[in-house]
């Protein structure tokens, strides 16, 4: 490897098959206010949500500030499940429902009921075909939703959710590890909170105005205000990077920048090994001024990580 946007031609042959996805878990919101109750809590338009179809959102706290992120699938008229970091589900739930009030809405951990897997290269294109990040594909009961590809160099390769009853069939094809299917997460640039980095970024520090997590025209939400004037007033100080580590990195800790070097500048979000051992490569928030010094691990002389191009445009604040 030449340099670290260099990727060796083997790593081809481990993006493709599925795994189940032990992190996610699953919340339900039934009943006749579902859709619309979870339009009034989350960044994104849920109630003209179609049936069968799926959406990226973000759930803030009234600072802005992201609490969890979620992939709603909309599976009936009065049923939207949220897709979200296991990690987070118990506390996620138990906020939800406390703005339940008197909306016609059940909201409940449905983790037992369903299957998630992560599809990847071929097997995620049996399933999805060439269809663009958040549509979904509806069969016997199952939804697979086509995520952003992970791209590697001139490649994309594809990917996509299926979540299906508990029980349902498996669609045939390899299996993958769960280690292979997070490093692909890292590589398409889009990934759900964690807890290690609650409350920790506006969604725009995690790009999701640009990648279709946050509806500017919809009603107010939990810091919509916030979030409406990062983008209107010119204010995004932050956004998420891919880079690579010669190092091992973990969600939430600090990286640093030579010309500051007693305050952190940004934060790591998602990080994991190339399949191939050539180190590690992870998608980190932090200042655009720092961008431009240089990024460095633990401390301001710490190893440098290396940019590498993001695998999507950014939208321009205005």
């Amino acid at each position: 490897m030449d340099s670290p946007a260099d990727f060796s031609p083997e790593l081809l042959n481990h993006l493709n098959g599925s795994c189940p996805l032990p992190d996610w878990g699953v919340i339900q919101a039934q009943g006749d206010d579902a859709a619309n109750f979870l339009h009034n809590q989350l960044s994104n338009d849920v109630l003209l949500l179609p049936v069968g179809r799926s959406r990226l959102a973000a759930f803030c706290s009234a600072k802005g500030r992201m609490q969890a992120s979620f992939i709603l699938v909309k599976t009936a008229p009065d049923t939207v499940l949220l897709v979200l970091s296991l990690d987070l589900l118990a506390q996620t739930l138990k906020r939800l429902s406390m703005f339940v009030l008197r909306a016609k809405v059940k909201m409940s951990d449905a983790t037992s009921q369903w299957q998630l897997r992560g599809f990847v290269g071929d097997s995620a294109r049996a399933l999805v075909g060439s269809s663009v990040p958040w549509q979904t594909t509806v069969q016997d009961g199952a939804h697979a939703v086509a995520l952003y590809p992970a791209v590697l160099g001139e490649s994309q390769i594809p990917r996509a959710l299926w979540i299906a009853p508990a029980g349902h069939a498996l669609p045939a094809g390899a299996d993958v590890s769960t280690d292979v299917w997070v490093w692909a997460e890292v590589m398409s640039g889009v990934t759900l909170v964690s807890q290690a980095v609650f409350e920790a970024f506006v969604p725009q520090m995690l790009n999701y105005e640009s990648v279709g997590g946050v509806n500017f025209k919809k009603g107010c939400y939990p810091g919509q205000e916030v979030v409406a004037r990062s983008q209107f007033r010119g204010t995004l100080k932050r956004r998420t990077a891919l880079v690579h580590s010669p190092v091992a990195l973990a969600a939430g800790q600090d990286i640093f920048t030579p010309t500051d070097p007693e305050q952190p500048c940004a934060t790591v979000v998602l990080c994991a090994a190339r399949p191939d051992g050539q180190g590690f490569d992870a998608l980190v928030s932090g200042t655009t001024e720092s961008l431009q010094t240089g990024w460095r691990v633990g401390s301001s002389e710490g190893e440098a990580l290396a940019l590498l191009p993001l695998p999507y445009p950014l939208l321009a604040d205005i």
